[in-house]
Formats: structure tokens, C-alpha cells, sequence
């Protein structure tokens, strides 16, 4: 016994010594966050069946020690190549894009209850939405960015963003290039954006979560000048949109409407989503899109009926149908994701 407690101690004094020694990594910045999200999948449908790394985010903030709230933060962004395009350089199958999504510097309290970010930023609308309105940016992109929904914006640019948080009303606005992150700039014009939200129940200063009890009322929009990625046109859009959470369930639905826009992207139209967790760990999740084309009318319709299931705080599960239909074309996928954050 007194050889088992002497080679146990021994073993833990060693164990000590490798963890402590660690690995040294040195910065400016007083505290280095790392962190990944990765959305992984299988899509059948009628004419494949194939498995999809959708995507892998890669980000690391650095905070400052002068001023903890404040940060500079980048993110790593790739995804496969689409196969069908032409691309310089030849063979491209099996080929990843690594794209910068994010690189910005965040400001805490420039203003009253007000931040800024400086550089390739959030957009005001699309993280809003993705964090208290639509949870499952894995399976579909939301309304205003799909591109068989409404397909006005994408969720990041270089510009500056002013981001307001008090208890009952909070907003970003921002002013940005215009062309998304991964548009061909032209220098022409600039893109005014906003996000103005009514926190009806309080929660405007947190971040929603499924357990929080929140009803808010967004305006959202943009104002966009000559873009080069809408055909050298102005883009000219606004829209409602109002979600309701409590911890049994979700509801959300919003109107997007264009005011002034190429015949490609020109229209109108709504959508909405819900989530009904009925198990502690399982939801119900559905959602249905509508938007109409104002040149020819032609109408285009998303539906999402699905299961998801938290397998712990870092992985989750989804099973679903996504039906979509533009004009006389249909098709019909089944999906199973999961979405890792670490």
C-alpha cells in the first residue's frame, strides 16, 4: 500500500510539473480569447446525396488591459469552392476558400451606452436576427440574405458600425462600402444602414437567449448608393420585423419591401419562423419565406420543418426538410447538420 500512495504521489507530482510548464504565448494584448464554429452536413435530394463541411470560423479577440470591454477581433471564414465555377489558378475540386469575415476594432462607451466598430464589421441586421430570431444560421441563412428569400445584404463590410444598448431600446448604425465582404469594391458610393429595436419587455442590454423572456419590435434597412454588387444601381430597402421568446417557445415574423433596386433584386415580401421546445434539449423548429419579384412576379417560397437536439453545450444536432420553389422550379432537400462551437 505505502508502494501504491508513493508512485501515486509521484504520478500526480509530474502531472503537475507538464500542465504547469504549458505552452507560452506571448501578446500585446492583456487576454487572448480563441474560439471555432463549424457547421457540418449531409443534403439529400432528388439528383445527389452528398456531405458538406459548410463552414469553419475561426476567430481570436484581443482584449485591451487599459480598457477590458474594448477588443480588436478577427475571424477566419472558409468553405468549399463551388465546382461549377470558373476560378484562376485550374483544378479548383477540393479546393477551400479562406475568406476574412471579421477585422475590426470594437470601442467600448465612445458615446452614451454606445460602441463602435471600426473596419470589416457587422452589418446592423443579419447577427441581430441570428442571435434571438433565427438560431440555425447552419441550416439556411435568414430572410434578407437568402438567396432564394429576399437576397438584399450579407451580414459584413468594411465601414464603421455604432452599436446602442439600454434597457428597452437598442440600435447599430452604420455606414459601410456597400459591397459585403466578399464584393468587388468600386469606390462609387457608400451604404447607410440601420437596425432600430423596442425591447417591449426590457433585455435591450443582454444578449437573448432561449431561457430569457423578450418581446422586441425592430425597423431595419439600408440605403445604398450606386452598388456594384446590385448592377451599379441604387439599393433601397426597409422592413419590420417583431419576435416574441419565452423559454417554452419562439415567434418571430417580419416584412422586407425594396424601394429602389435593380430588376434582379426589386420586391417584396415576408417571413416567419418558430420553435417549440418541447423537451428539455429537443425543439421543433419551422419557418416559411415568401418574396416576390416586382419585374415579372415571380414568386419564390422557402419552407424548414425540423428537430433539433442540444447534444451538449458545445454541439447540436438538426434534422429537417428544406422545400423551395422559384417560378415553375421546385426542389426538395433533407438535411442533417450539427453546428460545433467551442
Amino acid at each position: 500500500m505505502r508502494r501504491i500512495l508513493l508512485s501515486l504521489t509521484a504520478l500526480a507530482a509530474l502531472t503537475t510539473s507538464v500542465v504547469a510548464e504549458g505552452v507560452t504565448v506571448k501578446s500585446k494584448a492583456a487576454v487572448l480569447k480563441f474560439s471555432g464554429k463549424h457547421y457540418l452536413g449531409f443534403v439529400h435530394t432528388d439528383d445527389s446525396n452528398q456531405f458538406e463541411t459548410r463552414r469553419n470560423y475561426l476567430q481570436v479577440k484581443a482584449y485591451f488591459a487599459e480598457d477590458p470591454k474594448s477588443f480588436f477581433r478577427i475571424t477566419l471564414d472558409t468553405h468549399q469552392v463551388d465546382d461549377d465555377k470558373e476560378v484562376v489558378g485550374g483544378d479548383i475540386y477540393g479546393t477551400w476558400n479562406t475568406r476574412l469575415k471579421y477585422a475590426y476594432l470594437y470601442l467600448d462607451n465612445v458615446l452614451p451606452f454606445t460602441g463602435v466598430e471600426i473596419g470589416q464589421a457587422h452589418r446592423p441586421w443579419i447577427d441581430y436576427e441570428e442571435h434571438g430570431g433565427w438560431n440555425y444560421r447552419s441550416i439556411s441563412k435568414v430572410f434578407v440574405e437568402a438567396g432564394n428569400g429576399a437576397h438584399l445584404t450579407n451580414s459584413a463590410d468594411i465601414g464603421v458600425n455604432f452599436k446602442t444598448k439600454t434597457e428597452n431600446f437598442s440600435s447599430e448604425l452604420g455606414i459601410f462600402n456597400g459591397e459585403g465582404y466578399h464584393g468587388e469594391e468600386d469606390g462609387e458610393g457608400l451604404s447607410t444602414e440601420w437596425r432600430l429595436t423596442y425591447h417591449a419587455l426590457g433585455g435591450g442590454t443582454q444578449k437573448s437567449k432561449a431561457k430569457h423572456t423578450y418581446a422586441n419590435i425592430s425597423f431595419l434597412g439600408q440605403l445604398n448608393a450606386e452598388s456594384n454588387k446590385h448592377k451599379n444601381e441604387d439599393l433601397n430597402w426597409m422592413g419590420l420585423h417583431a419576435v416574441y421568446n419565452q423559454p417554452a417557445f419562439l415567434l418571430s415574423a417580419q416584412y422586407i419591401t425594396t424601394n429602389d433596386a435593380h430588376d434582379k433584386y426589386a420586391g417584396e415580401g415576408y417571413s416567419a419562423n418558430g420553435e417549440y421546445r418541447f423537451m428539455p434539449k429537443w425543439n421543433l423548429i419551422g419557418r416559411y419565406d415568401y418574396f416576390e419579384m416586382d419585374s415579372d412576379g415571380t414568386e419564390k417560397t422557402r419552407m424548414i420543418a425540423g428537430v433539433t437536439h442540444k447534444y451538449n453545450k458545445n454541439i447540436e444536432f438538426i434534422a429537417n426538410v428544406l422545400t423551395e420553389e422559384v417560378g415553375n422550379e421546385d426542389e426538395t432537400a433533407l438535411m442533417l447538420t450539427a453546428e460545433i462551437n467551442w
